[in-house]
């Protein structure tokens, strides 16, 4: 399938490695030129390395703090005029409520909510302009199905997810989407850690914590990064002009709700 955006920029934040990576691994594929970020500059390098040898788009990094005014500048410095936007961020760590510390809200909703707004306000614009535009949110299945030892994920990011959805009837009319990804359970470094978290928290193996995130879920397996990242490739496409203001749940079948 042709996804009619070949040729189109992107910028996709925290893609140094995990479902960023993914998501602009395939973008990359379909010949977009991809803008990637991340803030450890070893890991950065190597992902830029590994993603140049695939062919297609152009690959381009920058190694700032996209939560900050000074890294979403650099990010536009080098990108000025976006078709596409990914916004992405680590999530938080996960501890119970009474155990998080007052200063750790700011920082959750700085990285999780705040950023992705803010860049998102900065390159709405030219995308209105130019009638194009896709903008994904990776946000987590914590968004509809909040767990106790998680607020400091399903705060902030049910915040971004009320103001995007807001936003999206605004810029509908101009061939500018916004959707949500709700991701639960790839298998990436995010998932390693969080069996670590479990382990600690529940007294038991690594092994038996990783059996758990399995067990899990209806699919009876972890995601793989590929499938996460050609989900976000199609909404990108050209021939997703008619789906806006959606979240869509990657998690193996496994919510359990009807909306």
């Amino acid at each position: 399938m042709d996804l009619g955006i070949a040729g189109r920029s992107a910028i996709v934040c925290a893609s140094s490695r995990g479902l960023g990576r993914a998501c602009a691994e395939a973008l990359l594929r379909e010949g977009v030129d991809v803008v990637i970020s991340g803030r450890t500059k070893a890991s950065l390098d190597k992902t830029t390395e590994e993603l140049r040898a695939l062919g297609g788009g152009r690959v381009t990094a920058v190694n700032q703090d996209i939560t900050t005014t000074e890294g979403q500048d650099a990010l536009l410095a080098v990108c000025p005029q976006p078709d596409i936007l990914i916004n992405s961020a680590n999530g938080p760590e996960p501890k119970g409520f009474l155990s998080v510390k007052p200063e750790e809200w700011p920082a959750a909703l700085a990285s999780n909510m705040i950023a992705p707004l803010l860049l998102t306000q900065r390159v709405l614009p030219g995308m209105i302009e130019r009638k194009f535009g896709r903008i994904i949110n990776i946000t987590s299945a914590m968004v509809t199905t909040p767990r106790p030892h998680m607020t400091l994920s399903a705060g902030p990011r049910a915040g971004l997810t009320a103001a995007m959805k807001a936003i999206s009837l605004d810029v509908a009319q101009h061939n500018v989407t916004i959707n949500n990804l709700l991701p639960e359970r790839f298998d990436t470094d995010r998932q390693h850690y969080m069996a670590e978290q479990t382990a600690k928290r529940d007294n038991i193996t690594y092994e038996e914590a990783r059996r758990r995130q399995v067990a899990s879920l209806a699919v009876k397996r972890l995601g793989d990064p590929r499938e996460f990242g050609a989900m976000c490739a199609f909404l990108c496409s050209s021939l997703a002009g008619f789906t806006s203001g959606q979240n869509f749940h990657l998690d193996g079948g496994s919510y359990p709700a009807l909306i």
